[in-house]
């Protein structure tokens, strides 16, 4: 592959989530990085999605796609059940992989594709894509710089009333962990490292959903907490479902022994961060420094390194290791015990310092609660 050619895309599912990606696709099209060479879907999605792509070739049939020699990379945005079955057929033919969230829906398939990716000629990424966010990478390296001092808790949250459009989101296989928790196990694990053991509450909240206009019944779960011990006495809680109406908390909270930094907005959305420090003795506000920032970021960040030749930040381990919390936690809400994480992933590096906005000043030294 020649760095002055474009990477060329096969999409594999045109519903929903491809509306989210095409202003990426449209970026990288008219930097000459990238094009869409093939779609595939539903019959009744030809249209619109060669349309809205400019697209001439169009199939049904996935492996088709992927056995296609006019692409490079396989982007999966597909229904979270086929995802494991996808991602393997396009790395066991040496095509680079970017996956909507989850990678798998059980451990076993997701181990089994880490290994693959390991021995395969394409590179591997899995969604969310937390850890690229200039906000982010900015609050890892303020901790790491022990600006906070040692982390003792941490909180994330992300939620909302549910999707109407599909029931998969409420069959085993879906629910409110892998749809929405896994961008706070994402974050929290980002940040923090490794989690050592978890703790959940899980379960249905509200029984029956109005899915485009017919009562259905859930049965994956909608409502969970989640405890993550990442060790050395320093905990974590994870709230999701489809049961938080509105919120106007911050995505992420995280607390050290002289200080406290949050993220403002959601993780996948963010609008800046706070943070205090009892050496300053007041809140320091951060405007968030890319607001254009897009969640479907990924696919840029592949791309690139696709076209440089240089391993993604976002790895195949994190994924699994993010797979294997949300699993083991759907078991502990069943069972009511705390359960060991086995896996592990090495924490990315942030090498690219972004710059620090200037801070706004809360001038309120009495003001020691992060919610007061």
């Amino acid at each position: 592959m020649t760095a002055n050619r474009p990477i060329r895309l096969g999409i594999i599912g045109c519903g929903n989530v491809l509306s989210a990606y095409r202003s990426a696709i449209d970026r990288l099209r008219l930097r000459g990085l990238a094009e869409v060479t093939m779609a595939c879907g539903r019959e009744s999605q030809r249209k619109s999605a060669c349309a809205g792509l400019c697209l001439q070739r169009f199939t049904t049939n996935a492996d088709e796609l992927i056995g296609s020699a006019d692409v490079d990379l396989v982007l999966i945005l597909t229904s979270m059940a086929e995802h494991a079955s996808l991602v393997r057929a396009a790395l066991q033919a040496g095509k680079h992989v970017l996956v909507e969230k989850p990678l798998a829906t059980s451990l076993e398939e997701a181990r089994a594709l880490v290994r693959m990716a390991k021995r395969s000629r394409g590179y591997l990424l899995c969604a969310p894509f937390t850890i690229l966010s200039p906000t982010f990478q900015t609050m890892a390296r303020r901790i790491r710089r022990g600006e906070i001092g040692r982390v003792c808790s941490a909180r994330a949250r992300y939620g909302w009333s549910g999707p109407s459009w599909s029931e998969w989101f409420y069959r085993p296989g879906g629910g409110c962990l892998f749809d929405l928790g896994v961008y706070c196990v994402t974050s929290l694990t980002g940040l923090l490292g490794p989690a050592k053991r978890v703790l959940a509450m899980t379960g249905v909240a509200i029984p029956e959903r109005e899915i485009n206009g017919k009562m259905t019944r859930v049965r994956a779960e909608d409502n969970a907490q989640v405890l993550l011990d990442f060790g050395n006495s320093a905990f974590a809680v994870v709230t999701t479902g489809f049961t938080l109406q509105q919120y106007r908390s911050p995505a992420l909270e995280i607390y050290g022994t002289t200080g406290t930094i949050q993220m403002l907005g959601d993780d996948w959305h963010p609008e800046g961060y706070e943070l205090w420090q009892n050496s300053v003795g007041a809140w320091q506000v951060f405007k968030e420094s890319d607001p254009d920032w897009p969640w479907t970021d990924g696919l840029r960040h592949l791309v690139e390194c696709i076209r440089k030749g240089r391993r993604p930040l976002v790895t195949p381990e994190h994924a699994c290791h993010v797979l294997e919390i949300m699993v083991k936690a759907q078991q502990s809400g069943r069972e009511g015990r705390a359960l060991t994480i086995d896996s592990a992933f090495p924490l990315p590096v942030f090498r690219k310092s972004v710059g620090r906005a200037r801070a706004h000043l809360v001038h309120d030294r009495a003001r020691v609660h992060p919610l007061q």
